[in-house]
C-alpha cells in the first residue's frame, strides 16, 4: 500500500547510506556470521547527524549481510561508486508487472539492476541460501542463476517492504522478439489469452513447442558451455531443495530487426537509443556461460548487447538472453501439499511443481533436448541446407558421410542426463532405478550445524529478531 515514489526515494536513500559507510570499513575476508548481521539505520524526515533530511514519512531502512552482498558485487566486478550511481542517480523506473508472483519490479535508469520486492519467506529463504551461494560462486562463476547484488528492508507505519537488487537480463535496449519463461512442464504452460494481447507477451512451454519445433540452434562450443552450466545450477538448486524456477529466454532477431529498419526506411538509431554508462557486463549471457569477462578478456559487446549467438529453424540469425529466475521458491510443505493434491488430479510427471530433484532433471532435459540443440553446420550455413544436414545428422546411421564429430555418439546422448553428473550415491547403482536418488543432508541442517560449529567457536551471537519480524 506504501505509495511507489515513496518506496524508490526510501529505497535510494537507504542505499545511499549503507553502501557509503560500508565503504569506509577495511575489506577482508567474508566469516559464517557475516551473513547473518542484520545493520539498522533510523531516518527520521527531518534528518540526523547520520542522515540527510527528506520529504518521506520516517522510516528504518535494515540491510542484510552487508560484507557478504559487498563481496558479490565485488565478484560480479561491480564497483561501489557504480553502484551507488545505478541505484541513486537518477529515478527509479517502475516495470509493469511482469511476473504472477504480485512483486514490484523497478529496474535503474541505466538497465544495469532490477529490484524487486519479496515476501517475508522469500528474503528468509535467501538469507537461508546466503552461505550455499557464496560457495557456488566460488566454484562456479559461471552460473545462469540470478546474481543477487543486496537485500534491503524498508520499515514504515508498521509494515516491512523487502526488496532484492539484482541482474537485469533483459536489457531495455535490446528490442526482444520473443520472450519465454520456461520450466519444463507441459500442463497448463500456455500463455493466457490476456498476456498474447500485450504488446510483447511472454510465451510458455507449450507455445515454445509449438512455434519453435526446431529449438533453438547453437554451435557446438557455445552448446556444450550452455549445457555445462546449466546442469551445474541445476543440481545446486536441486541441493538446496529448490523448486519452480524458470528460464527467463528473451530472442533478438538480428535478420528480423534489420528487415524492420529497412521498412521503415530508417538508418541505424540503436546509438542513440543506448543509455549512456550501460556496461552490459554485469549480466550478458555469454559471459554467463563461457566465462570471458571473468578472465579479463573483453566481450565484443557493441553490437551484440552480450546476447548468445544462435540460429533458428528458418536460419535467421538471432542473439539469446538467459537467465533463471524465481529461485526463491523452497519446496516445502505448501508445494508439497500442492503436489500430492495436483498429482492426483492429473497426471504428477507433466505437473510444474514437483521434487526438486525429479523437477532439476525436467527442466534440464527440456533446456537440452527441445529448447537449445546443437547445430554441427552452423559455421558454415545458417541456411535451409544447415537444417536439412541437422535433421539428416539426427537420423544417420554410421555408414553416413558425416565426421565422427558430427555422428552423435552414445557418449553425447548420456552428457545431457542430470544424473550422470551427481556426485553423490544414488541408489540406481544398486540396480534398483525405480527408487529416487537419495539427497545429500538437507540445506537446514547443514547450515544449522555449521552455524552452531562457528558461534560455539567464536563465540558470537546471531543477532536477535524482534517480534515485529
Amino acid at each position: 500500500q506504501t505509495t511507489s515514489s515513496t518506496l524508490k526515494g526510501a529505497i535510494q536513500l537507504g542505499i545511499g547510506y549503507t553502501v557509503g559507510n560500508l565503504s569506509s570499513k577495511p575489506e577482508r575476508d567474508v566469516l559464517m556470521q557475516d551473513f547473518y548481521v542484520v545493520e539498522s539505520i533510523f531516518f527520521p524526515s527531518e534528518g540526523s547527524n547520520l542522515t540527510p533530511a527528506h520529504h518521506y514519512a520516517d522510516f528504518r531502512f535494515k540491510t542484510y549481510a552487508p560484507v557478504a552482498f559487498r563481496y558479490f558485487r565485488e565478484l560480479f566486478g561491480i564497483r561501489p561508486d557504480d553502484y551507488l550511481y545505478s541505484l541513486c542517480n537518477e529515478p527509479l523506473i517502475e516495470l509493469s508487472n511482469p511476473g504472477a508472483s504480485g512483486s514490484l519490479f523497478y529496474v535503474t535508469s541505466d538497465d544495469e539492476f532490477i529490484i524487486k520486492t519479496v515476501m517475508h519467506k522469500e528474503a528468509e529463504f535467501l538469507q537461508k541460501l546466503l552461505p550455499g551461494y557464496y560457495m557456488n560462486l566460488n566454484q562456479n562463476p559461471r552460473t545462469l542463476l540470478p546474481k543477487f547484488y543486496g537485500l534491503y528492508c524498508v520499515q514504515s507505519g508498521g509494515k516491512n517492504i523487502r526488496v532484492v537488487v539484482m541482474n537485469n537480463i533483459l536489457p531495455r535496449v535490446v528490442k526482444m522478439h520473443l520472450k519465454f519463461d520456461l520450466k519444463g512442464s507441459t500442463y497448463k504452460r500456455r500463455a493466457s489469452k490476456k498476456e498474447k494481447e500485450k504488446s510483447s507477451p511472454t510465451y510458455k512451454d507449450l507455445d515454445f513447442i509449438q512455434d519453435m519445433p526446431e529449438g533453438l540452434m547453437l554451435d557446438a562450443d557455445t552448446f556444450s558451455a550452455l549445457v555445462k552450466t546449466l546442469q551445474r545450477d541445476c543440481l545446486v538448486l536441486e541441493s538446496f531443495k529448490i523448486m519452480d524456477y524458470s528460464l527467463l529466454l528473451g530472442v533478438h532477431n538480428i535478420d528480423q530487426q534489420e528487415r524492420e529498419r529497412q521498412s521503415e526506411g530508417a538508418h541505424s538509431t540503436s546509438d542513440e537509443k543506448r543509455p549512456v554508462g550501460q556496461k552490459a557486463l554485469y549480466s550478458t549471457a555469454m559471459e554467463s556461460i563461457q566465462g570471458g569477462a571473468a578472465r579479463g578478456e573483453s566481450i565484443d559487446t557493441d553490437d551484440t548487447m552480450g546476447g548468445i549467438p544462435a540460429v533458428n529453424g528458418k536460419g535467421e540469425r538471432l542473439l539469446l538472453h538467459v537467465g533463471i529466475i524465481d529461485i526463491l521458491q523452497s519446496y516445502r510443505f505448501i508445494k508439497k501439499l500442492e503436489h500430492t493434491w495436483k498429482a492426483l488430479v492429473h497426471d504428477g510427471d507433466t505437473v510444474s511443481v514437483h521434487r526438486p530433484s525429479f523437477y532439476a532433471e525436467r527442466f534440464f532435459k527440456f533446456m537440452t533436448n527441445t529448447v537449445f540443440r546443437k547445430n554441427s553446420s552452423l559455421k558454415s550455413s545458417p541456411s535451409k541446407k544447415g537444417r536439412s544436414a541437422l535433421l539428416a545428422v539426427k537420423m544417420a546411421g554410421p555408414t553416413a558421410a558425416f565426421s565422427a564429430s558430427q555422428l552423435p555418439s552414445e557418449k553425447d546422448e548420456t552428457q545431457y542426463d542430470l544424473r550422470a553428473a551427481r556426485s553423490y550415491p544414488t541408489l540406481d547403482d544398486e540396480g534398483r532405478p525405480d527408487l529416487l536418488p537419495c539427497t545429500p543432508p538437507s540445506f537446514e541442517e547443514a547450515t544449522t550445524a555449521s552455524i552452531a560449529t562457528t558461534l560455539s567457536s567464536t563465540s558470537l551471537s546471531v543477532p536477535e529478531r524482534s517480534p515485529s519480524e
